[in-house]
């Protein structure tokens, strides 16, 4: 592995029973980079973030991460790995502190060096003066501020976290991406994220868009964006089929629909604005043009928004 690479996945194939879950995907991660695996639910994101932390085993494929290969280095490879889970892993009737506390204990740290690293890392994420607090009385977003302090105890070399925004408003999930770009800045970790979340997915450094356990894309979001010509209209309406029908008959426009959304791509999309507008202004509730977004890379490389489900996972 390059002394540059942080984690290296070669042909991984994972199936659950007659069912294949990750099909042939490779990859590479820079070290202290900011890593998205990104896709709709059952796309095959979980199922890699679990082979990764090693909650799944490495079937079929080669992964090495950190130096260690995953199929006989597990134990020394846990030692230097933080992990947080969809699901919140606190105590929820224990102190702020006393979940740091136990943490530590789990990784073999005692005494005032335990106590030193808890105080700093409570403060580190702005929730120090909640350290006596029970965990269920605070909010989405503190918690998820102690679940990162509490991972980063024992001073792991890689984060990953599983769709950390889950259940946070917008203002806490801007805190969480400052608190994730200032470890990679700082410390140099390297954080793997998943998510189906567009928004967030454009924070990465790198990602790989998965469906149906294959890569569909993968690049920096930028570039990703680049290679989709032309912009997206996008109508929203409460008739969407029929309007969709007439797009079609009176102006040859070919929608995709998704609820009461429909969307296309266009060389042209503002005089396609103005021509929708002149003829079905009563029928839209609203309208725009933009430039493409991963959202239009993942409909470009699958045919499917990222909102339609899927069964791999």
């Amino acid at each position: 592995m390059s002394e540059m690479s942080c984690v290296l996945v070669d042909q991984l194939e994972h199936s659950y029973g007659d069912r294949v879950a990750l099909c042939g995907v490779s990859f590479k991660i820079q070290r202290g980079s900011i890593f998205g695996f990104v896709g709709p639910n059952g796309g095959g994101k979980t199922t890699l973030f679990n082979v990764l932390c090693t909650l799944l085993p490495v079937q079929s494929g080669t992964v090495e991460s950190l130096g260690f290969r995953l199929d006989r280095e597990c134990t020394e490879y846990r030692r230097n790995i933080g992990v947080t889970f969809q699901a919140p892993s606190l105590d929820r009737r224990l102190t702020v502190r006393e979940n740091l506390i136990h943490q530590g204990h789990l990784y073999g740290l005692r005494g005032k060096s335990l106590d030193r690293q808890a105080t700093q890392l409570l403060e580190r994420f702005g929730v120090a003066d909640r350290s006596a607090n029970i965990v269920e009385t605070l909010s989405g977003g503190l918690k998820r501020r102690v679940e990162l302090a509490k991972c980063l105890l024992h001073r792991p070399r890689l984060l990953l976290l599983d769709e950390p925004s889950t259940g946070l408003d917008p203002g806490a999930r801007r805190e969480l991406w400052q608190c994730l770009e200032e470890l990679r800045a700082r410390d140099s970790v390297t954080v793997v994220v998943t998510t189906h979340l567009m928004e967030e997915a454009e924070r990465c450094d790198e990602l790989i868009l998965l469906d149906q356990g294959s890569i569909a894309a993968e690049g920096t979001p930028s570039v990703l964006r680049e290679g989709i010509s032309g912009e997206s209209v996008t109508v929203v309406s409460e008739r969407p089929e029929e309007l969709r029908a007439q797009l079609v008959s009176e102006l040859g426009l070919e929608f995709s629909r998704s609820g009461e959304t429909l969307t296309m791509r266009s060389s042209d999309g503002h005089k396609v604005l103005r021509d929708i507008v002149e003829r079905f202004s009563a029928e839209i509730r609203s309208i725009s043009v933009d430039k493409p977004t991963l959202e239009d890379v993942f409909m470009e490389k699958t045919g499917r928004r990222m909102s339609d489900e899927v069964t791999v996972d």
